[in-house]
Protein backbone atom coordinates (compact mmCIF):
# COMPACT_ATOMS: atom_id res chain seq x y z
CA UNK A 1 0.00 0.00 0.00
CA UNK A 2 1.42 3.60 -1.18
CA UNK A 3 0.98 6.32 1.19
CA UNK A 4 1.69 9.92 1.04
CA UNK A 5 1.19 11.66 4.43
CA UNK A 6 1.52 15.69 4.46
CA UNK A 7 2.73 17.92 6.83
CA UNK A 8 3.53 21.72 7.80
CA UNK A 9 6.30 20.84 9.35
CA UNK A 10 8.91 18.17 9.69
CA UNK A 11 8.33 15.51 11.92
CA UNK A 12 11.79 14.56 12.26
CA UNK A 13 13.23 14.92 15.06
CA UNK A 14 9.98 13.77 17.34
CA UNK A 15 10.15 16.48 20.09
CA UNK A 16 6.51 18.24 20.50
CA UNK A 17 3.13 17.51 20.10
CA UNK A 18 2.42 17.68 16.37
CA UNK A 19 5.95 15.67 15.05
CA UNK A 20 5.37 13.30 17.70
CA UNK A 21 1.78 12.21 16.55
CA UNK A 22 2.86 12.37 12.73
CA UNK A 23 6.73 11.01 13.22
CA UNK A 24 4.52 7.29 15.73
CA UNK A 25 2.22 7.42 12.59
CA UNK A 26 4.25 6.72 10.05
CA UNK A 27 7.08 4.40 12.48
CA UNK A 28 3.92 2.47 12.89
CA UNK A 29 2.61 2.35 8.80
CA UNK A 30 6.35 1.28 7.71
CA UNK A 31 6.33 -1.20 10.30
CA UNK A 32 3.37 -2.80 8.89
CA UNK A 33 4.66 -3.14 6.03
CA UNK A 34 2.87 0.76 4.15
CA UNK A 35 5.24 1.98 1.10
CA UNK A 36 5.11 5.57 3.29
CA UNK A 37 6.26 9.03 1.19
CA UNK A 38 6.24 11.95 3.36
CA UNK A 39 5.64 15.36 1.49
CA UNK A 40 6.65 18.45 4.21
CA UNK A 41 7.07 21.77 4.57
CA UNK A 42 9.73 23.13 6.18
CA UNK A 43 8.60 26.62 7.70
CA UNK A 44 10.67 29.26 9.26
CA UNK A 45 8.62 28.57 12.02
CA UNK A 46 10.64 25.02 12.91
CA UNK A 47 12.87 24.94 10.54
CA UNK A 48 14.79 21.94 9.99
CA UNK A 49 18.25 21.27 8.45
CA UNK A 50 16.88 17.87 6.67
CA UNK A 51 21.01 16.83 6.49
CA UNK A 52 21.33 16.80 9.97
CA UNK A 53 18.14 13.87 10.05
CA UNK A 54 19.55 10.96 11.58
CA UNK A 55 16.70 8.73 12.10
CA UNK A 56 15.79 4.85 11.29
CA UNK A 57 12.40 6.11 10.47
CA UNK A 58 13.36 8.54 8.21
CA UNK A 59 15.95 6.14 5.94
CA UNK A 60 12.43 3.85 5.60
CA UNK A 61 10.64 6.47 3.80
CA UNK A 62 10.62 8.76 0.69
CA UNK A 63 10.97 12.08 1.83
CA UNK A 64 10.14 15.82 0.37
CA UNK A 65 10.42 19.26 1.88
CA UNK A 66 9.79 22.85 0.69
CA UNK A 67 11.36 25.53 2.05
CA UNK A 68 8.31 28.29 3.34
CA UNK A 69 8.52 31.44 5.49
CA UNK A 70 4.75 31.80 6.97
CA UNK A 71 6.03 34.58 9.66
CA UNK A 72 2.74 36.97 10.19
CA UNK A 73 4.06 40.21 8.59
CA UNK A 74 1.81 43.67 8.83
CA UNK A 75 1.09 43.99 5.76
CA UNK A 76 0.16 40.90 4.85
CA UNK A 77 -2.26 40.87 7.65
CA UNK A 78 -3.97 44.13 6.66
CA UNK A 79 -4.13 42.56 2.73
CA UNK A 80 -5.66 39.64 3.90
CA UNK A 81 -8.77 41.65 5.77
CA UNK A 82 -9.64 42.61 2.43
CA UNK A 83 -9.86 39.12 0.77
CA UNK A 84 -12.03 36.26 2.02
CA UNK A 85 -9.50 34.16 2.74
CA UNK A 86 -8.38 32.86 6.29
CA UNK A 87 -5.09 34.58 6.84
CA UNK A 88 -3.85 31.52 9.28
CA UNK A 89 -4.36 29.36 6.83
CA UNK A 90 -3.47 30.67 3.35
CA UNK A 91 0.29 31.58 4.74
CA UNK A 92 0.94 27.90 4.35
CA UNK A 93 -0.08 28.16 0.52
CA UNK A 94 2.85 28.43 -2.31
CA UNK A 95 2.64 27.83 -5.80
CA UNK A 96 6.08 26.55 -6.15
CA UNK A 97 5.44 24.04 -3.47
CA UNK A 98 2.36 22.82 -5.19
CA UNK A 99 4.22 22.27 -8.27
CA UNK A 100 6.20 20.22 -6.23
CA UNK A 101 3.77 18.05 -5.22
CA UNK A 102 2.14 17.56 -8.63
CA UNK A 103 4.67 16.06 -9.43
CA UNK A 104 5.27 13.89 -6.92
CA UNK A 105 1.70 12.92 -7.48
CA UNK A 106 2.56 12.47 -11.30
CA UNK A 107 5.51 9.93 -10.51
CA UNK A 108 4.05 8.21 -7.95
CA UNK A 109 0.33 6.56 -7.89
CA UNK A 110 -1.23 6.77 -4.27
CA UNK A 111 -3.68 4.28 -2.53
CA UNK A 112 -4.01 7.23 0.49
CA UNK A 113 -3.20 10.49 1.06
CA UNK A 114 -3.16 11.63 4.37
CA UNK A 115 -3.70 15.51 5.40
CA UNK A 116 -1.60 16.07 8.64
CA UNK A 117 -3.83 18.77 10.12
CA UNK A 118 -5.67 21.98 8.70
CA UNK A 119 -2.54 24.34 7.32
CA UNK A 120 -2.10 21.70 4.58
CA UNK A 121 -5.32 20.99 3.55
CA UNK A 122 -4.91 24.27 0.83
CA UNK A 123 -3.52 22.01 -1.33
CA UNK A 124 -6.69 19.58 -1.62
CA UNK A 125 -7.35 20.66 -5.04
CA UNK A 126 -4.07 20.24 -6.13
CA UNK A 127 -4.13 16.43 -4.85
CA UNK A 128 -7.55 15.80 -6.71
CA UNK A 129 -6.91 16.94 -9.59
CA UNK A 130 -3.40 15.11 -9.90
CA UNK A 131 -4.47 11.68 -7.95
CA UNK A 132 -7.54 9.03 -7.47
CA UNK A 133 -6.18 8.43 -4.59
CA UNK A 134 -8.50 8.27 -0.99
CA UNK A 135 -8.35 11.38 0.44
CA UNK A 136 -7.89 11.57 4.88
CA UNK A 137 -7.98 14.78 6.94
CA UNK A 138 -6.60 14.59 10.32
CA UNK A 139 -7.67 16.83 13.13
CA UNK A 140 -4.77 17.53 15.26
CA UNK A 141 -7.03 19.90 17.06
CA UNK A 142 -10.10 21.81 16.32
CA UNK A 143 -8.49 25.17 15.18
CA UNK A 144 -10.86 27.81 15.27
CA UNK A 145 -12.42 26.80 18.81
CA UNK A 146 -8.17 27.50 19.91
CA UNK A 147 -8.33 30.90 18.66
CA UNK A 148 -12.02 31.33 20.11
CA UNK A 149 -10.77 30.48 22.78
CA UNK A 150 -7.72 32.68 22.80
CA UNK A 151 -9.56 35.55 21.95
CA UNK A 152 -11.86 35.45 24.93
CA UNK A 153 -9.08 35.79 27.44
CA UNK A 154 -7.78 39.04 25.64
CA UNK A 155 -8.46 42.06 27.55
CA UNK A 156 -6.67 44.63 24.75
CA UNK A 157 -10.35 45.59 22.67
CA UNK A 158 -8.90 45.66 19.26
CA UNK A 159 -6.72 42.88 19.72
CA UNK A 160 -9.32 41.04 20.67
CA UNK A 161 -11.90 41.85 17.70
CA UNK A 162 -9.00 40.97 15.41
CA UNK A 163 -8.85 37.60 16.75
CA UNK A 164 -12.50 36.78 16.69
CA UNK A 165 -12.00 37.50 13.27
CA UNK A 166 -9.39 35.45 12.83
CA UNK A 167 -11.33 32.86 14.51
CA UNK A 168 -14.58 33.38 12.41
CA UNK A 169 -12.56 33.13 9.30
CA UNK A 170 -10.86 29.86 10.20
CA UNK A 171 -13.77 28.37 11.19
CA UNK A 172 -15.61 29.04 8.04
CA UNK A 173 -12.64 27.50 5.75
CA UNK A 174 -12.47 24.66 8.49
CA UNK A 175 -16.25 23.75 8.57
CA UNK A 176 -16.22 24.05 4.79
CA UNK A 177 -13.42 21.77 4.28
CA UNK A 178 -14.21 19.14 5.90
CA UNK A 179 -16.93 17.23 3.65
CA UNK A 180 -14.28 17.25 1.08
CA UNK A 181 -12.50 14.04 2.30
CA UNK A 182 -13.18 10.38 2.15
CA UNK A 183 -12.75 10.04 5.86
CA UNK A 184 -11.45 12.52 8.70
CA UNK A 185 -9.39 11.31 11.88
CA UNK A 186 -10.22 13.20 15.35
CA UNK A 187 -7.33 13.01 17.79
CA UNK A 188 -10.16 12.58 20.95
CA UNK A 189 -13.67 11.65 21.33
CA UNK A 190 -14.66 15.33 22.30
CA UNK A 191 -13.17 16.55 19.26
CA UNK A 192 -14.86 13.82 17.38
CA UNK A 193 -18.23 14.91 18.88
CA UNK A 194 -17.59 18.68 18.23
CA UNK A 195 -16.71 17.81 14.36
CA UNK A 196 -19.72 16.35 14.14
CA UNK A 197 -22.03 19.28 15.52
CA UNK A 198 -20.10 21.77 13.06
CA UNK A 199 -21.60 19.50 10.22
CA UNK A 200 -19.40 16.70 8.93
CA UNK A 201 -21.40 14.09 6.92
CA UNK A 202 -18.10 11.96 5.97
CA UNK A 203 -17.09 8.86 7.89
CA UNK A 204 -15.25 10.06 10.96
CA UNK A 205 -13.08 7.98 13.35
CA UNK A 206 -10.90 8.69 16.63
CA UNK A 207 -7.38 7.92 16.45
CA UNK A 208 -5.83 9.23 19.39
CA UNK A 209 -2.04 10.10 20.35
CA UNK A 210 0.37 6.86 19.76
CA UNK A 211 3.54 6.16 21.94
CA UNK A 212 5.98 3.19 21.07
CA UNK A 213 6.41 2.25 25.22
CA UNK A 214 9.68 0.69 24.30
CA UNK A 215 11.08 4.56 24.35
CA UNK A 216 9.29 4.81 28.13
CA UNK A 217 11.58 3.48 30.47
CA UNK A 218 11.69 4.50 33.83
CA UNK A 219 14.12 4.58 36.00
CA UNK A 220 12.93 5.67 39.69
CA UNK A 221 16.30 6.07 40.79
CA UNK A 222 17.17 8.75 39.34
CA UNK A 223 13.97 10.45 40.08
CA UNK A 224 14.47 13.65 42.44
CA UNK A 225 11.74 14.84 45.26
CA UNK A 226 10.08 16.91 46.03
CA UNK A 227 10.66 18.14 42.83
CA UNK A 228 7.35 19.68 40.00
CA UNK A 229 7.98 20.27 36.12
CA UNK A 230 6.25 21.72 33.43
CA UNK A 231 7.06 21.17 29.47
CA UNK A 232 5.88 22.34 26.56
CA UNK A 233 6.88 24.53 23.14
CA UNK A 234 6.69 28.01 24.51
CA UNK A 235 5.90 29.42 21.43
CA UNK A 236 2.33 28.17 21.46
CA UNK A 237 0.01 30.60 22.61
CA UNK A 238 -2.04 28.22 25.02
CA UNK A 239 1.16 27.24 26.86
CA UNK A 240 2.39 30.71 27.34
CA UNK A 241 -0.89 31.98 28.90
CA UNK A 242 -1.20 28.28 30.98
CA UNK A 243 2.63 28.80 32.32
CA UNK A 244 2.20 32.34 33.07
CA UNK A 245 -1.47 32.15 35.28
CA UNK A 246 0.60 29.05 37.15
CA UNK A 247 3.86 31.41 38.09
CA UNK A 248 1.66 34.57 38.97
CA UNK A 249 -1.19 33.40 40.90
CA UNK A 250 -0.15 29.76 42.33
CA UNK A 251 3.83 29.31 42.76
CA UNK A 252 4.36 32.20 45.22
CA UNK A 253 1.87 29.71 47.41
CA UNK A 254 3.69 27.22 46.33
CA UNK A 255 7.15 27.46 46.98
CA UNK A 256 6.50 28.49 50.60
CA UNK A 257 5.54 25.03 51.21
CA UNK A 258 8.98 23.24 51.48
CA UNK A 259 12.14 24.97 51.13
CA UNK A 260 13.58 21.86 49.14
CA UNK A 261 10.63 21.62 46.73
CA UNK A 262 11.97 22.66 43.48
CA UNK A 263 10.00 23.39 39.99
CA UNK A 264 11.44 22.74 36.65
CA UNK A 265 10.48 24.56 33.14
CA UNK A 266 11.37 23.21 29.83
CA UNK A 267 10.34 23.61 26.41
CA UNK A 268 11.66 25.00 22.88
CA UNK A 269 11.46 28.76 22.24
CA UNK A 270 11.27 29.61 25.95
CA UNK A 271 10.37 33.77 25.91
CA UNK A 272 12.16 35.52 27.66
CA UNK A 273 10.00 36.52 30.79
CA UNK A 274 9.92 33.31 31.76
CA UNK A 275 13.02 33.51 32.38
CA UNK A 276 12.87 36.43 35.08
CA UNK A 277 11.03 33.92 37.03
CA UNK A 278 14.34 32.14 38.18
CA UNK A 279 15.03 31.95 41.36
CA UNK A 280 16.89 29.17 43.74
CA UNK A 281 13.51 27.32 43.68
CA UNK A 282 12.44 27.76 40.40
CA UNK A 283 14.77 26.67 37.29
CA UNK A 284 13.96 27.55 33.39
CA UNK A 285 15.67 25.09 31.87
CA UNK A 286 14.53 26.70 28.14
CA UNK A 287 15.16 23.43 26.16
CA UNK A 288 16.26 20.38 26.79
CA UNK A 289 18.45 17.62 24.55
CA UNK A 290 15.82 14.51 26.09
CA UNK A 291 12.74 14.84 26.86
CA UNK A 292 12.09 11.39 28.12
CA UNK A 293 15.30 11.90 30.55
CA UNK A 294 14.47 15.01 32.00
CA UNK A 295 10.65 13.84 32.68
CA UNK A 296 12.45 10.49 34.63
CA UNK A 297 14.22 12.83 36.85
CA UNK A 298 11.19 14.81 38.47
CA UNK A 299 8.40 13.75 40.27
CA UNK A 300 5.34 15.63 39.71
CA UNK A 301 4.18 17.05 36.54
CA UNK A 302 2.46 20.31 35.87
CA UNK A 303 0.39 21.43 32.75
CA UNK A 304 -1.89 24.66 33.30
CA UNK A 305 -4.01 25.09 30.43
CA UNK A 306 -6.30 27.32 30.38
CA UNK A 307 -7.45 27.11 26.39
CA UNK A 308 -6.94 24.71 23.34
CA UNK A 309 -8.38 21.38 22.07
CA UNK A 310 -7.29 18.57 20.85
CA UNK A 311 -5.08 16.62 22.95
CA UNK A 312 -1.96 17.17 25.03
CA UNK A 313 1.05 14.86 23.89
CA UNK A 314 3.28 15.90 26.75
CA UNK A 315 0.37 14.47 29.40
CA UNK A 316 0.62 11.15 27.46
CA UNK A 317 4.25 11.43 27.79
CA UNK A 318 4.18 11.92 31.36
CA UNK A 319 1.84 9.24 32.19
CA UNK A 320 3.77 6.63 29.89
CA UNK A 321 6.41 7.98 32.02
CA UNK A 322 4.59 6.97 35.13
CA UNK A 323 4.24 10.51 36.95
CA UNK A 324 1.90 11.92 38.93
CA UNK A 325 -0.06 15.02 36.43
CA UNK A 326 -1.92 17.54 37.61
CA UNK A 327 -3.50 19.22 34.67
CA UNK A 328 -6.43 21.79 33.87
CA UNK A 329 -9.93 19.66 33.03
CA UNK A 330 -9.22 21.69 29.54
CA UNK A 331 -5.28 20.19 29.29
CA UNK A 332 -6.71 16.51 30.12
CA UNK A 333 -9.57 16.93 27.83
CA UNK A 334 -9.68 13.78 25.68
CA UNK A 335 -7.76 11.55 27.74
CA UNK A 336 -10.14 8.95 29.16
CA UNK A 337 -7.97 9.53 32.46
CA UNK A 338 -9.95 9.64 35.91
CA UNK A 339 -9.62 12.55 38.62
CA UNK A 340 -7.73 10.53 41.94
CA UNK A 341 -7.28 7.29 40.26
CA UNK A 342 -4.54 7.96 36.70
CA UNK A 343 -4.11 12.07 37.08
CA UNK A 344 -5.33 15.16 39.42
CA UNK A 345 -7.36 17.68 37.77
CA UNK A 346 -7.20 21.52 39.40
CA UNK A 347 -9.47 24.29 37.65
CA UNK A 348 -8.35 26.74 40.04
CA UNK A 349 -5.64 28.25 42.09
CA UNK A 350 -6.57 26.42 45.47
CA UNK A 351 -7.04 23.07 43.90
CA UNK A 352 -3.72 23.22 42.31
CA UNK A 353 -2.43 24.04 45.81
CA UNK A 354 -4.23 21.47 47.43
CA UNK A 355 -3.08 18.54 44.55
CA UNK A 356 0.52 19.67 45.16
CA UNK A 357 0.29 19.61 48.61
CA UNK A 358 -0.90 16.31 49.13
CA UNK A 359 1.51 14.97 46.53
CA UNK A 360 3.91 16.34 48.33
CA UNK A 361 3.16 15.06 51.75
CA UNK A 362 1.91 11.74 50.98
CA UNK A 363 4.79 10.42 48.45
CA UNK A 364 3.01 7.57 47.90
CA UNK A 365 -0.26 8.78 46.47
CA UNK A 366 1.78 10.56 43.58
CA UNK A 367 3.46 7.20 43.03
CA UNK A 368 0.12 5.20 42.95
CA UNK A 369 -1.20 7.56 40.64
CA UNK A 370 1.93 7.37 37.98
CA UNK A 371 1.25 3.76 38.40
CA UNK A 372 -2.23 3.80 37.64
CA UNK A 373 -1.49 6.62 34.29
CA UNK A 374 1.18 4.17 33.02
CA UNK A 375 -1.35 1.40 32.84
CA UNK A 376 -3.79 3.92 31.53
CA UNK A 377 -1.83 5.31 28.10
CA UNK A 378 -1.00 1.18 27.42
CA UNK A 379 -4.75 0.67 27.54
CA UNK A 380 -5.65 3.46 25.04
CA UNK A 381 -1.82 4.51 23.29
CA UNK A 382 -0.11 1.52 22.16
CA UNK A 383 1.05 2.40 18.59
CA UNK A 384 1.28 -1.22 17.04
CA UNK A 385 -2.87 -1.28 18.24
CA UNK A 386 -3.55 1.88 16.86
CA UNK A 387 -1.45 1.50 13.58
CA UNK A 388 -3.07 -1.66 12.58
CA UNK A 389 -6.56 -0.31 12.95
CA UNK A 390 -5.50 2.83 10.81
CA UNK A 391 -4.02 0.67 8.50
CA UNK A 392 -7.59 -1.13 8.42
CA UNK A 393 -9.39 1.80 8.01
CA UNK A 394 -7.19 2.31 4.64
CA UNK A 395 -7.62 -1.13 3.52
CA UNK A 396 -11.23 -0.65 3.27
CA UNK A 397 -11.52 2.95 2.11
CA UNK A 398 -9.72 1.56 -0.83
CA UNK A 399 -11.42 -1.94 -0.95
CA UNK A 400 -14.93 0.02 -0.86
Amino acid sequence: MKVLILTNRVPFPPNSGYPIVVYNTIKGLVKLGADVTLFSLNTSKHRIDIDDIYDPVFDQIKFYSFDLDTEVNVWGAISNIFSDESYNVSRFFDEDAARLLEDILKETTFDIIQFEGLFVVPYLDIVKANSDAKVIYRAHNIEFDVWERIALKEPFTPRRKYLQFLARRLKYYETEQINRFHQVFAISEPDRQNIVKFGCETALDVFPVALDFEKYITDPSKTSFPTLFHLGAMDWRPNKEGLAWFLDEIWPDIEKLNSELRFYIAGKNMQQEFFEYDSENLVVEGEIFDAVEFINSKAIMIVPLLSGSGMRVKIIEGMAMRKCVIATSMAAEGIRCEHGKDILIADTADEFYRSILQCITNPNKWREIGENARKTVERDHDINVISKRMLNVYQKLISG
